[in-house]
C-alpha cells in the first residue's frame, strides 16, 4: 500500500515570504565580505621566532 502524504502546517511566515516573492521577486544572492582579521590570519601560517625577529631588526 502507498503512504498517503503528510499536510503540511500553515506557517504565517512561508506564506508571507511566497507572497513577497511573487510581488518583488526572488532577492539577489548576497555576497561574501571577507574579514580583515581573518585575512592577516591566513597570511600569517607562523609566527616568527626570536632569532628572525632580531635579524630584522639589525637589517632596517
Amino acid at each position: 500500500m502507498a503512504k498517503t502524504k503528510k499536510k503540511k502546517v500553515f506557517r504565517a511566515v512561508t506564506a508571507v515570504k511566497a507572497l513577497a516573492r511573487e510581488r518583488i521577486g526572488e532577492p539577489r544572492p548576497g555576497q561574501v565580505v571577507p574579514d580583515a582579521k581573518k585575512k592577516t590570519q591566513e597570511l600569517e601560517k607562523h609566527k616568527l621566532t626570536l632569532g628572525r625577529l632580531l635579524k630584522e631588526e639589525e637589517n632596517e
